[in-house]
């Protein structure tokens, strides 16, 4: 049993702390076979388990397995922060080109996208994001912000409720979700 096959046992185990453990294990060592159960994790009954799951799956996420790719990923965060716009697309079109399949690489360039304004092309990079990662509940999320700023409510809300069906334990999520459903009910385009 490989030590990430091993972590994913201890994730049903029924002391917590030894749960708590075993998903933060995944965070520093897992691959892609970790990611379904973290994801599974995210609905454990303790509150720190999901936390720890939830962080463990991006950590997993920004990982490439291209150290070129992970280091420009991280340079292209800083620019983000620094609300380098153009220089974080750049950085993140660099990740993509380099790995394609690297759904991170989309979903930092979406979040870029979408603080410029440029929600189309933000919507574009959550669809590659999620084709190449369905458990994505960040662009998920993201999606259904640009929506939001798009003022198509039901799609917002849609992309909400999927967010919040792989993670609910996303409360910004939640919030507004209920603000868009709260939109619609008062506009009369109501609830499917």
């Amino acid at each position: 049993m490989t030590p990430e096959e091993d972590a994913i046992r201890q994730l049903q185990e029924e002391d917590s702390t030894a749960r708590r453990q075993a998903a933060d294990r995944l965070g520093a060592i897992g691959g892609t076979l970790a990611v379904e159960p973290l994801v599974q994790a995210l609905r454990d009954e303790d509150w720190g388990v999901r936390t720890i799951a939830e962080h463990s799956l991006w950590q997993i996420w920004c990982r490439s397995g291209d150290g070129t790719a992970d280091t420009l990923l991280q340079e292209g965060i800083q620019a983000l922060k620094r609300e380098a716009w153009a220089e974080a697309v750049a950085t993140f079109t660099q990740v993509i080109e380099r790995v394609p399949e690297f759904a991170e690489g989309y979903n930092k360039r979406a979040t870029t996208y979408y603080l410029m304004g440029k929600y189309a092309q933000a919507i574009a990079d959550c669809d590659a994001t999620m084709a190449r990662n369905p458990y994505h509940f960040g662009a998920l999320s993201g999606e259904g912000l640009c929506y939001l700023a798009l003022g198509q409510l039901r799609t917002a809300r849609d992309c909400f409720r999927r967010a919040l069906a792989v993670n609910p334990n996303m409360p910004g999520v939640e919030q507004n979700l209920a603000a868009v459903e709260r939109a619609l009910h008062a506009s009369g385009n109501g609830f499917d």
